[in-house]
Order: C-alpha cells, then structure tokens, then sequence
C-alpha cells in the first residue's frame, strides 16, 4: 500500500510539472508586454525596457523557464539570513523550510500566492457545499429508483436526471434566483456578504445550482450500478440467506457502488475547488473562476500560471485521497496490495 502512494505521488508531482511547463510557455506565447502592464500605457519607452530587465522578460525562453523552476519551490536559507533578506521572499508563501513562489500580479499589484489565499477558501467552500447536495440528492434518488426498478419513482427519476443533465447550469441558477431571492426573499440574488453567517447564507444558491446539475448524474450513476450490482452472485448468495432487498441494497450493493461514485467526486471535486466560471460569474462569488476570466481577459502570466497550477494541484490531491479510500471501501484491492 504504501508503494502504491508512493508511486502515485510521483506520477502526481509528474503531472503537474508538465502542468507548469505546458502553462509557461503558453502564458509566454499571449501577445502582451507584462513591463507595459506594470509600467503603464503611459510610460516612457525607457523606463519600460528598465522593467523588462528587472523582471527578465529579455531573456530568452529557456532561461526565464529556469528561473520560474528555481524560485517556483525553494529551500530558504538560515532565519538569520532570512531575516536580513525578506525582500527576497516577499512574494512566497511559507510551509516551513519550503517556500512556494508563484510571482507577482500585474493586475492585482500583490504576489499571486496572496491573491489565491483570498480567493481559494471561497472556491473551496462552494466545492464543498455543491458537492454535499449532489451526493445527498444523487445518492437517496438514485438508492429510491433501484429500490424499485421500472416503477413510477423509476421512471420519474430517469426522466429527472436527463433534464437535470440537459439544461445549462446558468438557466437552473437564473430560476433559483428568481424564485427564491426575487419572489419569496428568502436568500440573496448574489454576492457573498461580509460575516460568517452571511457567507453560508449566500452559499445555498450557488451550492444548490451546481449541486442541482450534478445530482442527476449521481442519480443515473448510481441506479444503473445498484441495479447492476443487484444481479452479482454475491447479492444473490445474500438473499438466498433471507437477507431482505433493502438490506442487500444498502449493506452489500451500495458499497460496490460506491467506487465509482468516489472516483466522480474526486475528479468534480478538484474541478470545483478550480473554479466553476459561469455559477461564480451569475452570483458574483468572489472565488478562483471569476478570477480566472479576469486574468484570462487582462494576459497576466503569473496569475494566470498560479491559478492554473492550484486548479492542478486540487484534482492530483484529490486523486490521491481517491484512491486511499479504494482500499477502505473494497476488500479486493486490499487484498491485491
């Protein structure tokens, strides 16, 4: 087991150095001048090209890829050095000895690992809470359609997820809007408020538009899998020793099921914690996908790099919670470790 975590931590760390590299060139690659951005439209030519050695962009591609590489994850030297250089890191973040330096923001005027602390606990919060409603209401309509296969609930919750999966989440989030904030005022239409209880409060329409549009393919994931596992030889061993339908369906069907549910969770999860543009945009959650659109429009590198490497980083760790779980929810794979 611990082999196998290994050997995925380095096909992580794989991953998202050719995540970094992919990104680089491509931020490189956008037809803009970063100097003109922090000199401004109105500078001198002089003091334009004075900013563009200061931060490198004179060099050629290879060496700037370098020095991204170096100063991207470092080891700082002794406190007492580092105290009489903080310049030197002013732009990192700290994880003991580590520093993690992902450069600074045209646009925002701060370091990039400063802007993504604000903006990514908003995201991850909205991950969380769309993903809680997608499993509670995709888990319970999918266990209800299995219970009773080709019966009206069955039929009802087919019919549910293909229009859950069919309409855009924009449309199910303009509804929610209009019916709950403008019609009964009983939720804000958007933003995201200023204390803790009005953080939660603006959550339950994002988190309901997305948790919404996923549940109906937790629904039909989950009923076409119990239905499935429902004629192994194992459930049939189990009722042929008078356990009854519902205690198969929950104690041994549900559990098998559960594999590929998790392995949908991990990968919507990490996605999510990237940035859901459209919900964020509609509602004007202050997360990492509104940012992504900014910083897309605007051409600045390093943001951009930065949220593309966190986006990265949350589906690889993800990934990797994934699959530690296999084995606490499969004895087979237990056995094979």
């Amino acid at each position: 087991m611990i082999r196998r975590l290994v050997r995925r931590l380095g096909s992580a760390l794989l991953v998202l150095w050719a995540v970094a590299t992919l990104t680089f060139v491509i931020a490189d690659l956008l037809p803009s001048d970063p100097a003109r951005m922090i000199a401004g439209p109105t500078a001198r030519a002089a003091d334009v090209a004075r900013i563009r050695a200061q931060i490198g962009a004179d060099r050629p591609l290879a060496v700037r890829y370098g020095l991204y590489l170096r100063h991207l994850v470092h080891v700082t030297e002794p406190a007492a050095a580092a105290a009489a250089n903080k310049t030197e890191h002013a732009d990192c973040a700290s994880f003991g000895p580590l520093h993690l330096d992902l450069g600074h923001s045209y646009t925002q005027r701060k370091p990039v690992v400063a802007v993504l602390a604000d903006r990514a606990p908003r995201s991850l919060l909205l991950a969380v809470g769309a993903v809680t409603v997608q499993l509670f209401v995709g888990l319970l309509a999918g266990l209800l359609a299995a219970f009773r296969p080709r019966s009206w609930l069955d039929r009802t919750t087919i019919a549910a997820t293909v229009v859950g999966t069919s309409v855009p989440t924009y449309l199910i989030g303009l509804t929610l809007q209009y019916a709950l904030g403008h019609r009964l005022h009983l939720l804000p239409l958007d933003g995201f408020g200023r204390t803790d209880g009005e953080h939660l409060v603006s959550l339950i329409l994002p988190a309901l538009t997305l948790g919404i549009f996923g549940a109906a393919y937790y629904a039909r994931l989950v009923r076409d899998d119990l239905l499935a596992a429902m004629r192994q030889d194992f459930v049939r061993t189990a009722r042929a020793k008078g356990a009854s339908r519902l205690r198969t369906l929950l104690h041994h069907a549900l559990r098998t099921t559960l594999v590929p549910v998790l392995t949908v969770v991990g990968l919507e999860l990490g996605a999510l914690v990237g940035g859901a543009v459209v919900v964020e945009t509609l509602f004007r959650w202050p997360g990492i996908g509104a940012l992504a659109v900014s910083s897309l429009l605007d051409h600045d590198g390093p943001l951009i790099l930065g949220i593309t490497l966190t986006t990265s980083a949350c589906i690889v760790m993800s990934n990797l919670v994934v699959d530690a779980m296999y084995v606490l929810l499969d004895p087979r794979m237990r056995r094979a470790s």
